[in-house]
């Protein structure tokens, strides 16, 4: 058997030395951020993403190896545990293929065949699939006669059968290979219950349903799994009558299912292919189907879960517009809407709450609020949620701007999850003597200035990027999205002295404790100087210090490379570098000439790797680079208010809301999203929508049909 370093360096196509260095850096605690950053050398370059992968498969490993020996424990003394059978514990690659084998020898009470075994039967059943004794009731009362047995023939042949029967059923290979060809071959089916169509309105493309197991997409099992779960739809997996089922089980290991005999076995006799049939028409098929179904929901899941973490990945690198001066607005009709000005830093100046709308309709009061709001605190940006009276309030807000000839600019961003981020108690502890309502436009305000520093307070899952996500296992969806905020995070760095506990505690070694430490420290010191001085910081020893120092970023501090990606392990050698060329680390920010000819002067520098001298190089040129786009933001046609105002041919522009396998979700301000499906992204063959748009994009479409009574927007993107 092989051991995990070397199934993983085959599996990730790297050298066991690569592998047994990631596994001792995991085994050290050492995170996915810090790995893929500042240990390349000893992870053969690998990102964040495939140590991710690589980490969650050496933990199935681990797992599935503590699994083995925990069964082949249990089975040291159980007489039935043959040598064959611990063969095949050792062999096992799956924790699935484990539990097959196990199965048998966990059983809580008999069964048909331990009775027919307790009779004496089991004799008679080897006979039969061995050939020796036909399974004829004449053959059968034959054979109990010259065995001396007290049992009618056609009990006998029934107990014999149940034995072959189960024997089939708990083989492994078989349950294997029966999975196989319904995964391979099988047709999903499914069907409305009879009396629920009109209940099940929703899922009527479901009615009267079938696809290639082998091709059906994540979206649409997980549709098919909802609509069973709701008790509208029943599910099957059939089989092409044409392959002759099950035939493709006939597994020549069979011959010898009853005994110790490793030689070749030979091909099935007609008997016991009869045999198999039974099994797989009594038990197998039907237990296979659902394994299969539950498989099929395991890999709905993964893919949904998988789309949701692209998208919340796309909408936490969206360009942040930067260190402005902001009114954020948090639109509502009954209730007002909210404002909120925020300063360069995120710091509320003012608030207040405007009815410019029905049923107050106190449009000349609302107007002269805004008014002095973005005159007396000269605002350049004002930020509208895109929630309910978004494009009310944004038409008001620009015939403000255009009546008054202000030099400010409108524009609608997402709200998703501020009302929760409101209820939060970050919000809470936040803004303990504000109003509820006024904390949702402060966020809107500060999603706009930098979307990863407000969204990493609001719990992944409430902000809304994901599709059938209430369908998905909690846990499950929870831990890759928290991955996906870390290294999100970490990839972008963090501004030490302005950074908030929850934005700190994203950051590659750090906790929540921890990161409510140094914000404490930060409020009873001051201003922190150097990355250095994190060690005075209650809980930092060296080795938090080493996981999170590099992420870590401190302008116009005591040391000038504290500011950008470069560890503070490499300090040493950056000064050798700046000596080489007689210039200070200083010296080097910002020095294309000085890079330049240090990358001449790489063989100097062997002993540090190429993978760090190469990013130490690209850190130096741009530090503290923000990896994140341009800021870009889309214009809304303000003749179009509702979906009614929407027509085929109209052409529009919008901004991506969510991008799935079948296409991508545009907002175009008339309060329901327009699908382009995967086909109406472009003019040539689209494998996968993220190829061409991301969550935050503004892209140009045109509309290609609308059913405002089942409010539907079809679409087609222009100019991909």
């Amino acid at each position: 058997m092989k051991s995990v370093s070397q199934v993983l360096s085959s599996e990730f196509l790297c050298s066991i030395k690569v592998s047994e260095n990631i596994i001792a850096l995991f085994e050290e605690d050492a995170s996915v951020p810090f790995i893929a950053r500042y240990r390349k050398e000893s992870s053969g370059g690998m990102t964040d993403v495939q140590l991710r992968n690589f980490f969650e498969r050496w933990q199935y490993l681990g797992e599935l190896n503590k699994r083995r020996e925990s069964i082949l424990s249990l089975l040291e003394k159980d007489p039935h545990a043959t040598a064959v059978i611990k063969e095949k514990i050792h062999a096992a690659v799956s924790k699935t293929e484990l539990e097959d084998i196990y199965a048998p020898f966990k059983k809580t009470r008999k069964s048909k065949a331990d009775l027919a075994r307790d009779k004496g039967l089991l004799a008679l059943a080897i006979a039969i699939w061995q050939g020796r004794c036909l399974p004829e009731e004449p053959k059968v009362a034959i054979w109990i006669q010259q065995n001396r047995m007290n049992i009618s023939s056609k009990e006998a042949l029934q107990g014999a059968q149940d034995i072959i029967i189960e024997a089939l059923c708990d083989d492994s290979d078989v349950l294997k290979m029966a999975r196989y060809v319904l995964l391979k071959d099988g047709v999903i089916q499914s069907r409305v219950l009879r009396g629920k169509k009109q209940e099940g309105e929703k899922f009527q493309d479901y009615f009267e349903y079938e696809e290639a197991v082998s091709k059906a997409a994540a979206h649409r099992l997980l549709a098919l799994f909802r609509g069973k779960k709701a008790g509208i739809l029943k599910l099957n997996i059939q089989l092409p009558s044409e392959r002759g089922y099950p035939n493709e089980l006939n597994l020549p290991h069979l011959n010898n299912i009853f005994e110790e005999n490793l030689s070749t076995p030979s091909q099935l006799s007609s008997i016991q292919k009869h045999f198999l049939t039974l099994a797989w028409q009594s038990r197998l098929q039907s237990k296979s189907e659902t394994e299969v179904l539950n498989q099929l929901k395991e890999k709905a899941e993964e893919g949904a879960i998988q789309v949701f973490a692209n998208n919340l990945e796309d909408l936490l690198m969206a360009a942040p517009a930067g260190a402005h001066r902001v009114l954020g607005m948090d639109p509502g009709f009954r209730n007002g809407v909210k404002l909120a000005v925020i300063n360069e830093q995120g710091k509320v100046l003012d608030h207040s709450v405007i009815y410019p709308h029905s049923p107050q309709n106190q449009v000349q009061q609302a107007k002269q609020t805004l008014i002095k709001f973005i005159k007396k605190y000269a605002v350049p940006w004002i930020a509208i949620g895109n929630g309910t009276a978004s494009r009310e309030t944004e038409s008001l807000t620009k015939e403000v701007i255009r009546e008054q000839v202000l030099s400010c600019q409108a524009i609608v961003v997402s709200e998703a999850g501020a009302s929760v981020y409101s209820a939060s108690q970050i919000a809470i502890e936040e803004f303990p003597d504000l109003d509820v309502t006024i904390r949702g436009a402060i966020s809107i305000a500060r999603r706009f200035q930098d979307p990863l520093a407000e969204l990493v307070k609001i719990e992944p899952q409430a902000i809304g990027v994901g599709q059938y996500q209430h369908d998905i296992k909690a846990s499950a969806l929870s831990g890759s999205l928290a991955h996906v905020v870390e290294d999100c995070v970490n990839r972008v760095g963090v501004d030490l002295n302005l950074a908030s506990a929850s934005l700190l505690s994203y950051v590659s070694g750090l906790t929540e404790r921890l990161a409510q430490n140094i914000v404490r420290y930060r409020e009873e010191k001051g201003r922190i100087e150097s990355r250095a001085e994190l060690k005075k910081i209650k809980g930092i020893g060296e080795k938090c210090f080493e996981q999170c120092a590099g992420f870590l970023r401190i302008l116009n501090g005591k040391e000038p490379l504290d500011q950008s990606g470069v560890h503070p392990e490499s300090y040493r050698l950056v000064k050798q570098m700046a000596q080489q060329l007689r210039l200070t680390s200083k010296d080097l920010l910002n020095n294309a000439a000085a890079i330049q000819q240090l990358k001449v002067m790489a063989p100097q520098f062997q002993s540090a790797g190429d993978f760090t001298y190469t990013d130490i190089l690209a850190e130096l040129a741009k530090p503290g680079r923000d990896p994140r786009p341009e800021f870009k933001y889309a214009a809304f046609d303000h003749s179009v208010q509702r979906i009614e105002d929407l027509h085929e041919g109209m052409s529009l522009e919008g901004v991506v809301t969510n991008v799935a396998a079948f296409g991508a979700f545009i907002d175009l301000g008339v309060h329901q999203d327009g699908l382009i499906h995967i086909s109406q992204l472009a003019d040539r063959f689209v494998k996968d929508p993220r190829d061409l748009v991301r969550v935050g994009q503004v892209v140009k479409v045109q509309v290609l049909d609308v059913d405002v009574k089942r409010k539907r927007i079809g679409l087609k993107a222009q100019g991909l």
